[in-house]
């Protein structure tokens, strides 16, 4: 009997359990509560962007044109640097080499040209013009035998033999070529150095020192400088890491002007008819609506590019495009961050046939 009716009775109470579970499942579920509520435009009729905080300068990514092991890096995160100020430095023991080695050679071609200036030295010329008296000497002595062997010969030509003559000759036309050589010595030392030698040594100076500045570049290539104002934003180098030439994806280090702020604004290709260059707008903190400020019109950038920050909403398109407007603040207005977003409302005239927004109060902290 129990079996009889035990069967039925658990039919009826899973019929009963499951009009429950649908009857429960079937309940609305209330909307989750945001963090924090939206920001309301201060305008009627407005464009809404989302905008990201960058240095006045743009964010600076720092890189290497030189590959190679880090031996010091000079900054840390939140430094004020100022331009050409090092960052950091790559091994550089063979350059350092180089440029000694270029350095030893032009002071050698410098050496070679001076010499060539300043000769004659003053030590060379007593040498020669005594070298030229003596020739003198032996000249005028050779002459005078020559004319006692003549005037010997011409009264009695047997006590000299013609061949004693002849060499008595000859060696008056040794003594007068001796003399020209001194003579000729002395004019060429006095006279200095040839001007193409001079050219010559000059060029070689100036070779040398063409190598002692590649040299140079290449040394300084190894120190990575500041290229302009600005603080240290993010440092991703340690000492002992080795850095890599080019365009990384992650950069060495970020460094930007930050006395002005910028928030770069995405304004939606399908109301960018409506942006007016100039048109005011007001930033607000994400997260908080009572913190806002005033923002000053930079510029736009007139090309539409594909988006690239975007917010998860399921209305959003990949394939969205924006164009970017510009507009800065002083750094103390806000207590933002360089990569912080911002919600940007900018004024824009209405839409014909749309109804739009109520004004709204706001409180701008300036």
């Amino acid at each position: 009997m129990i079996r009889k009716y035990l069967l039925p009775l658990m039919a009826v109470l899973g019929v009963v359990l499951a009009i429950y579970v649908v009857h429960a499942s079937n309940k609305p579920v209330p909307a989750s509560q945001p963090v924090a509520q939206p920001a309301a435009a201060p305008f009627r009729s407005y464009i809404a962007g989302a905008g990201i905080v960058e240095a006045q300068s743009e964010n600076i990514n720092i890189g290497t044109g030189q590959g190679g092991t880090v031996i010091g890096v000079f900054v840390k995160v939140g430094d004020k640097v100022t331009k050409g100020q090092p960052l950091f430095q790559i091994r550089n023991f063979t350059q350092k080499a180089e440029l000694e080695s270029a350095k030893a050679a032009l002071l050698l071609a410098q050496a070679k040209l001076k010499k060539l200036e300043e000769s004659p030295r003053p030590e060379e010329l007593p040498p020669l013009e005594a070298k030229v008296r003596e020739s003198q000497s032996n000249l005028s002595d050779a002459t005078k035998q020559l004319e006692l062997w003549e005037s010997i010969y011409d009264k009695d030509k047997r006590a000299v033999s013609e061949d004693d003559l002849v060499r008595r000759r000859f060696a008056v036309s040794t003594a007068s070529a001796k003399l020209e050589q001194a003579k000729a010595d002395l004019a060429l030392t006095k006279a200095g150095a040839w001007k193409p030698d001079l050219e010559v040594a000059r060029a070689e100076v100036e070779s040398a020192r063409a190598q002692v500045q590649i040299a140079q570049a290449e040394l300084d290539r190894l120190t990575v400088k500041a290229p302009t104002n600005g603080s240290i934003l993010q440092v991703k180098i340690h000492e002992g890491e080795y850095a890599t030439a080019g365009v990384t994806q992650t950069p060495l280090i970020v460094m930007g002007d930050i006395d002005t702020l910028v928030v770069r604004v995405d304004i939606d290709e399908n109301d960018a008819w409506r942006f007016k260059p100039g048109a005011p707008a007001v930033a607000f903190i994400r997260g908080n609506r009572d913190l806002s400020t005033d923002v000053t019109f930079t510029r736009v950038e007139p090309y539409v590019v594909p988006k690239k920050s975007l917010t998860g909403e399921s209305t959003e398109r990949v394939d969205t495009r924006v164009l970017q407007a510009l507009y800065s603040f002083p750094r103390n207005a806000l207590n933002v961050y360089v990569g912080q977003q911002m919600d940007v409302f900018i004024q824009a005239a209405p839409i014909s046939g749309i109804a739009t927004a109520p004004t709204t109060q706001t409180n701008h902290q300036q």
